[in-house]
This record gives structure tokens, sequence and C-alpha cells, in this order.
């Protein structure tokens, strides 16, 4: 079995609001899921809430973010945790880059 983390769509029509969920990626995108681990409205402002840790031991069980999931996952950090980066170093670098 495949396992995913995705976005889950709920809120009303024309106002989106999302929960990150790890399901099976053959189930339908709002279908039954194994875990939450937190929500993201893209309505201004931009809100992330997510439970890193939850998503660094998914992580490393295997799970396969989508697109979208994995620029929310670099957002909130656990990407830098799940390599074991740093996050002092992570925004070294950063700044490192913007100065160029």
């Amino acid at each position: 079995m495949a396992v995913a983390i995705r976005l889950r769509r709920t809120g009303a029509k024309k106002r989106p609001f999302y929960r990150i969920v790890v399901s099976d990626d053959r189930t339908r995108r709002d279908g039954k899921y194994i875990e939450s681990l937190g929500y993201y409205n893209p309505i201004s402002p931009e809100q992330l809430e997510m439970d890193v840790d939850k998503a660094v031991d998914w992580l490393n069980r295997g799970a396969q973010p989508s697109d979208t999931v994995r620029s929310l996952l670099v957002k909130s950090g656990a990407i830098q945790k799940w390599r074991g980066v740093d996050q002092a170093v992570a925004e070294a670098a950063e700044a490192a880059e913007a100065a160029e």
C-alpha cells in the first residue's frame, strides 16, 4: 500500500479550506484518510497549522507528499527537520543566497 500526504478540500464554494492528511493513494481526494496532520487556509491571511513531528514520522515511513504539500512542508520546516538540517543553518543559507 502506497501512502500519500495530500490536501483534503473542505469549505464552501469559492472559499477553499484544506486539511493536510495521510491517506492511501488509491482513495478519493475527499475520501477516507489515515491521519490528519493539520490544515491550510489559502484565503487572506494565509494560515498554515501542521504537526511537524507527525509529518516527519510519516516521511520516515515512506509517505510521498504531493507537490503542494511538499511546498507547505518546506514552509513549516518539516522537510528541514526530516533531512536533519538545523533551522538556523537553513535560514543562514537562505539569507546568504538572498544577499548574492
